[in-house]
């Protein structure tokens, strides 16, 4: 019997089967808000000026293409690390942090969970209700078992920290907790600093491990601030582990640049770990895919391009911000009885809209306007041309 008969077909995921119905759709006027790309005012997804100068750089300098180590270049680990933890940051100084380039953020989240998987096989990862929907497949098919913790009430439109709270205080000590760095995926709903300070207080008495996943840094208020709690929550507690991407913020989607930061109680576990980081990763993957790291590598290692890249994610940010304040200004004009400033408080390129599953698909069907079912959609898939068009679709469905 064929070994590859026995299997069913499986469903599909929903963003991409989305993307998939709205590349099929000839209608001209159709908006896409659901796939996670940044778009600019023209729709396009384009490439940063500081990624195209290091692109030419790396083009002039690089003398080969043979593989990486599975952890890496030295020179990209530090500058992720300074990047994400802050210079100044004293776990930096200890020696208690390893890093890893990894496949994507994606790639990095795999293998922590991997990584927690070999050192706690007991640990149960938490995971926020609602999260970034890949989250329980990559870390799930890493062989950890998930629980859920409440995060965002879509009643009162906002964040449920006492939920939160409540379910972690539950939790075993050893136990992993999976947060976002920023620019919460998919509600925008993101945690004030005081609120990362309560939790890392709540992390370290209960004795838990956070998992931050951090996507979209400088993508909410600035790299500092998007970084700030995170980064407290590093020297306060033990141990941690921290996913990071670099395809929203420097736009390396298909250069899958990421790493995975590892701090530890002590140096000689930071070593440890940077062993067993490695093998995982060369037992998944091999070896890490090179230029798009190296991209990022070159543009942190150059003063010059660091400002550009530094400048061209503020504009960035600007823009999806004043997208997000015209979309609920628009919104409460349109309907005169509906409050949507909740729109504004939140951060980087996503929110819930707090639509039906009907009124979702109205909009797709009799409109030509794509956002998953939930109604998340994606802030920078707006632009000033298609905005009265969203705005009265959405009211004639509401």
């Amino acid at each position: 019997m064929p070994v590859f008969s026995t299997l069913a077909e499986l469903r599909g995921d929903p963003i991409l089967g989305l993307s998939a119905q709205f590349r099929e759709d000839s209608r001209g006027e159709k908006i896409d808000l659901g796939v996670g790309v940044y778009r600019s005012e023209g729709g396009e997804t384009p490439i940063m000026e500081a990624v195209r100068e290091a692109t030419a750089l790396l083009t002039e300098q690089e003398a080969t293409k043979a593989y990486l180590p599975p952890s890496g270049t030295p020179h990209f680990q530090s500058a992720v690390a300074r990047l994400v933890l802050g210079s100044e940051n004293s776990v930096l100084a200890s020696g208690r942090v390893t890093t890893l380039q990894s496949v994507g953020g994606s790639g990095a989240l795999h293998v922590g969970a991997r990584l927690i998987a070999t050192s706690a096989p007991d640990a149960v990862v938490w995971i926020g209700n609602p999260t970034w929907a890949n989250h329980a497949h990559l870390l799930g098919s890493a062989g950890v078992r998930l629980k859920e913790y409440p995060y965002y009430d879509s009643t009162t439109h906002s964040l449920d920290f006492d939920g939160l709270c409540k379910a972690l205080a539950t939790a075993s000590a050893g136990d992993v907790v999976l947060l976002h760095g920023c620019c919460h995926n998919p509600s925008g709903a993101d945690l004030s600093l005081s609120q990362w300070h309560t939790l890392t207080e709540l992390v370290s008495n209960r004795k838990l491990v956070p998992f931050i996943d951090i996507a979209y840094l400088g993508l909410g208020m600035g790299i500092d601030e998007d970084a700030a709690g995170l980064r407290h929550m590093a020297e306060n507690v033990p141990e941690m582990l921290i996913a990071v991407s670099f395809s929203k913020n420097f736009g390396l989607y298909r250069e899958r640049a990421g790493a995975l930061i590892a701090v530890t109680e002590k140096p000689s576990t930071a070593k440890v770990v940077a062993s067993h980081l490695g093998s995982i990763a060369r037992g998944v993957y091999s070896m890490p895919p090179a230029h798009g790291c190296a991209l990022v590598e070159t543009i942190l290692h150059s003063n010059e391009l660091t400002s550009l890249w530094q400048r061209e994610l503020g504009d960035m940010r600007e823009r999806i911000n004043g997208l997000r304040s015209s979309l609920a200004a628009s919104l409460g004009t349109a309907t005169n009885k509906r409050d949507f400033t909740y729109l504004e408080d939140r951060l980087g390129m996503f929110c819930y809209l707090g639509l039906p599953v009907d009124a979702v698909t109205r909009l797709r069907k009799e409109h030509a306007i794509y956002m998953v079912d939930s109604s998340r959609i994606n802030v920078a898939g707006i632009n000033q041309h298609n905005l009265p068009r969203l705005v009265e679709a959405l009211v004639a469905v509401l």
